[in-house]
């Protein structure tokens, strides 16, 4: 075991009581040749994740850290909190991230990554193959993979624009810390963290890839899920105005030097969002 602190795990909770067991054993059948950290930020949880997380502290008090909102912060319109919580007091060379509704299920995800990154010094980011469930069902789900992979298995800038935030899954991801402990002005307003992340570290350089199913997403594990928020036709028409101002402001600040693949990602994003719209307005009004 080497005597280094290598990975710090980046969890956001809130009111996932159903499912916080799976993620954090997730995090402890890791079997690694280094040491890591589970760094929790839980926002104000009602429905007893908090005191699951203390239960899990009490056990593991050398790796588990959590911090606990009195007042729900996401109401109050503040996001950003795994750069203004848990980046900032992490230790590891490298950050991994998993949300408390989503869980790992290979114990050598984070041993394999690692080892990836370590050998690939082009790399700023490595990401793996997972599997999405729908509606809790362990029977109903999809994997998510690239439709093509290159012979290297690294990408690069152009796969993650035209990728988008469906490129990957965010509970696959595993990068190194320096390149997150400041952001540029353009990330402060989207309203995803995800996709401004993978742009950003994209433009760190490759994107390494394994073809392993590691993880595994929930999709509407509860109401308060992202593509819950999404049936929502207010919230979503505010969201795709904002990622297109998001792109615009990704355009200027790399200096026009991807925009014919912006302008390619802008036209998919608002061609899906007028099919959205008629499918919910046909599901609506002929049933």
């Amino acid at each position: 075991m080497i005597d280094e602190m290598l990975v710090s795990i980046s969890c956001l909770t809130y009111n996932h009581a159903p499912f916080i067991r799976d993620c954090l054993e997730g995090f402890l059948i890791q079997k690694t040749t280094f040491k890591y950290e589970v760094l929790i930020h839980d926002d104000a949880s009602n429905d007893g994740t908090k005191e699951i997380i203390e239960e899990y502290q009490l056990k593991y008090p050398d790796i588990i850290f959590p911090i606990y909102q009195k007042e729900n912060q996401f109401s109050k319109g503040y996001r950003g909190f795994n750069q203004k919580y848990n980046y900032p007091r992490s230790r590891g060379k490298y950050i991994a991230l998993c949300e408390g509704d989503d869980y790992w299920t290979d114990p050598l995800k984070l041993q394999k990554q690692v080892d990836f990154l370590e050998v690939n010094s082009d790399c700023s980011l490595c990401f793996h193959a997972s599997k999405s469930i729908r509606n809790n069902d362990p029977g109903d789900f999809i994997i998510k993979r690239p439709k093509t992979i290159p012979q290297t298995n690294k990408f690069e800038m152009k796969d993650a624009i035209l990728g988008g935030g469906g490129f990957m899954a965010t509970n696959s991801m595993l990068f190194h810390r320096e390149h997150v402990l400041s952001r540029p002005s353009w990330m402060e307003k989207t309203p995803v963290g995800d996709l401004p992340l993978m742009l950003l570290l994209a433009s760190k350089g490759k994107i390494g890839y394994i073809d392993e199913v590691m993880s595994v997403y929930r999709i509407m594990s509860s109401t308060t899920s992202w593509s819950a928020i999404m049936h929502d036709r207010t919230r979503r028409k505010s969201h795709h105005y904002a990622i297109l101002e998001m792109w615009n402001s990704f355009d200027d600040w790399t200096e026009k030097k991807y925009s014919s693949l912006i302008f390619q990602k802008k036209m998919k994003n608002r061609w899906s969002y007028f099919k959205g719209n008629v499918k919910n307005y046909l599901s609506k009004y002929l049933k």
